[in-house]
């Protein structure tokens, strides 16, 4: 090929080099300069994101409503001290649950004939008292017994059932729990679960007990 040839070529690819080069500069130039396209695009990515995210975590297995994830998850209001003397399941009881403090712990009655060790009644309030979580709670000697009394409170629900399964520490099993709606009263709901030797049943509102036994430690 002449020198000629070589340089025509040559000029040519230089040519096309910048003009690639200059719609690069243009697009980005465009994309930035021109009222807000590519912050818009990106805010817009971003939004979807965060729908999505609410989304998916918006329910969780065990019914978890909807809008548990506006409610405050610390409490507003001073938990109430234990009594001098508490025994270690009463001491086990959580000060507060998400923005639920316990404001009332007194012994119990409710299963006595089903002769527990140990009985106890407690309040949780986030301060609103159409909001109030009554959690009984009591303690057998052994796991069979509690799983008894599980038995017994768990038929005798008969409302729509939100949620069950099963109770793990640490990767184990150790009871069973079922969430159903009140007998009597749409509005609420009861959850009760076995945790090895203890049995829990909470009752309130349907929104405050979905989000109240599955955050509660025991």
């Amino acid at each position: 090929m002449s020198d000629t040839q070589n340089s025509s070529s040559h000029g040519k690819l230089i040519a096309a080099v910048l003009a690639a080069a200059l719609v690069v500069v243009l697009a980005l130039v465009s994309a930035f300069v021109w009222p807000g396209w590519a912050l818009n695009k990106g805010n817009g990515s971003a939004q979807s994101g965060q729908q999505t995210s609410s989304s998916s975590t918006g329910t969780k297995s065990g019914g978890k409503s909807k809008g548990a994830a506006n409610e405050p998850t610390t409490p507003s209001i001073d938990a109430v001290a234990l009594p001098d003397g508490a025994s270690e399941l009463l001491k086990a009881m959580p000060d507060s649950v998400l923005n639920f403090a316990r404001i009332k712990a007194d012994e119990g009655t409710a299963w006595s004939s089903a002769s527990p060790v140990e009985e106890y009644t407690l309040t949780y309030s986030t301060g609103k008292t159409a909001q109030d979580i009554t959690l009984e709670a009591a303690q057998w000697s052994d796991a069979n017994k509690a799983k008894t009394q599980y038995d017994t409170l768990a038929k005798a629900l008969t409302g729509k059932e939100l949620a069950s399964g099963n109770v793990k520490v640490s990767g184990k099993n150790t009871g069973t729990y079922s969430v159903n709606l009140d007998n009597n009263d749409d509005s609420k709901a009861v959850a009760v679960w076995q945790n090895d030797t203890v049995v829990f049943y909470a009752t309130g509102a349907k929104a405050s007990v979905q989000r109240f036994y599955q955050q509660f430690p025991l």
